[in-house]
């Protein structure tokens, strides 16, 4: 993943109207939340009513020395735009979420090798910086959070969230709370199914075969012909291309295999799938349904529900989380 982004510096609005997703985060604190990538960084403010305001996305900065540092100086001038634009609005707290390996319990950053750190202390650091209470966490995890609070998971107090895009990321809710085990649960995309390799070095990573992103690069790679994403091979496929129909199949009964493991050994009542692949519909949800109920026996079939929130469930749960952390 690339460290910059031509993403233009405001998306959103600027003018207090809701997120795109037409969800609230309802009355309480007012805070400040970011949710950090790779590639760019969303930050907002959250007034008491929890309407969004000045809702943007701008380059995350280049890893390097002193990655941690760097970025909480980056994140403290966000903020102050924020705060000079709606003066009228004092946040209490301030939520951050990032992705690879996070240790929400103890604030620590494990690892994350898109942002370029390691045992990062992020949540004391920010705390320093900000001079208010911090709640850091995962961006996949906080997004299953704002899920199973405002979103698709939100009936369901037993469930997996699968964000399935250029890899597949997960999260895991039982009895209503994120399982983490110190930030290393919900790897389902490095699951091991097969041999076939994948670049985080083991093998038979569930990603590496049923990611949007695996399943163009493998079309593209079987047959020469460059394709626009994913979707494009489920339409080959539907449309009788033969090597489409087995590379899409192949990514079917892979994800089938996952979730039947996933069903066998924690019982979710639903598996929330979001990302770009969860837009091929049916096409997706059908036949995993389908494929599921011919794999099992006795076991409690999860139903499989479309995300709710999109691109929107990580800077919605990291003010959620925020605001616990007033409350703390």
């Amino acid at each position: 993943m690339s460290e910059q982004s031509d993403i233009p510096e405001v998306v959103g609005d600027e003018s207090g109207e809701r997120l795109a997703a037409g969800v609230s985060i309802g009355a309480g604190a007012p805070v400040l939340a970011f949710d950090v990538g790779g590639t760019d960084i969303k930050s907002a403010l959250f007034d008491a009513d929890g309407t969004v305001l000045g809702l943007r996305r701008t380059p995350t900065p280049v890893r390097g020395e002193d990655s941690p540092a760097r970025l909480i100086e980056r994140l403290a001038e966000l903020a102050d735009e924020l705060r000079a634009q709606h003066p009228d609005v004092v946040p209490q707290a301030v939520g951050l979420v990032v992705p690879g390996i996070v240790d929400a319990e103890s604030g620590i950053g494990v690892f994350s090798s898109n942002l370029g750190w390691r045992d990062a202390p992020m949540r004391d650091l920010m705390a320093a910086r900000f001079g208010m209470p911090v709640a850091f966490d995962h961006d996949v995890r906080t997004a299953s959070w704002a899920e199973h609070v405002l979103g698709g998971a939100r009936d369901y107090a037993n469930a997996v969230v699968l964000i399935i895009g250029t890899g597949i990321a997960g999260a895991l809710l039982v009895d209503g709370r994120p399982y983490t085990a110190g930030g290393y649960a919900g790897e389902i995309g490095h699951s091991p199914l097969g041999e076939w390799p994948c670049p985080c070095g083991a093998r038979g990573c569930l990603e590496a075969i049923a990611s949007a992103g695996a399943i163009s690069r493998r079309y593209t790679e079987a047959t020469g012909d460059p394709v626009d994403g994913a979707r494009d091979v489920i339409a080959r496929a539907a449309a009788g291309d033969d090597t489409a129909a087995r590379i899409w199949n192949e990514a079917l009964d892979a994800l089938t295999m996952s979730i039947a493991q996933l069903t066998a050994v924690i019982a979710p009542q639903a598996v929330v799938i979001g990302g770009g692949l969860s837009r091929a519909g049916s096409a997706l949800f059908d036949e995993l349904r389908t494929r599921l109920a011919d794999r099992l026996s006795f076991h409690r079939i999860p139903a499989l529900v479309p995300a709710e929130l999109s691109g929107d469930a990580g800077i919605l749960g990291s003010a959620l989380r925020a605001r616990q952390a007033v409350q703390a």
